[in-house]
């Protein structure tokens, strides 16, 4: 199992913890965020067991809906649903961007 993993399902207690306070104001934003959430943990897992090319395939995945989950919570906060963030959450964020661009676009050696 990589680490990343612990990682992402701590992420997803942020993430739910910043739905239910969007979901006050826009039922729509947190349903997004709430189902690219479920893709980040999901597809991760799925890539765990797979192999070369359909594991890069679920990690790209992964990676888009993280950059996605980031994304509503930026709207959010433009838009004035929610207020600041705990860094740490976003700290956490960026660590699995970072992680899973690192293992989409990491050379073949």
């Amino acid at each position: 199992m990589l680490r990343i993993y612990e990682v992402v399902l701590a992420m997803a207690g942020d993430a739910a913890g910043i739905a239910e306070q969007i979901e006050r104001r826009d039922s729509d934003l947190a349903r997004q965020l709430r189902r690219a959430m479920h893709s980040v943990a999901l597809n991760l897992a799925e890539g765990m067991g797979n192999h070369a090319g359909t594991k890069r395939q679920r990690y790209a995945s992964a990676l888009g809906s993280a950059r996605e989950v980031l994304a509503c919570v930026q709207v959010a906060q433009a838009m004035r649903y929610i207020g600041s963030v705990d860094g740490r959450a976003l700290d956490r964020m960026d660590h699995v961007i970072a992680t899973l661009g690192r293992l989409v676009y990491r050379r073949a050696s």
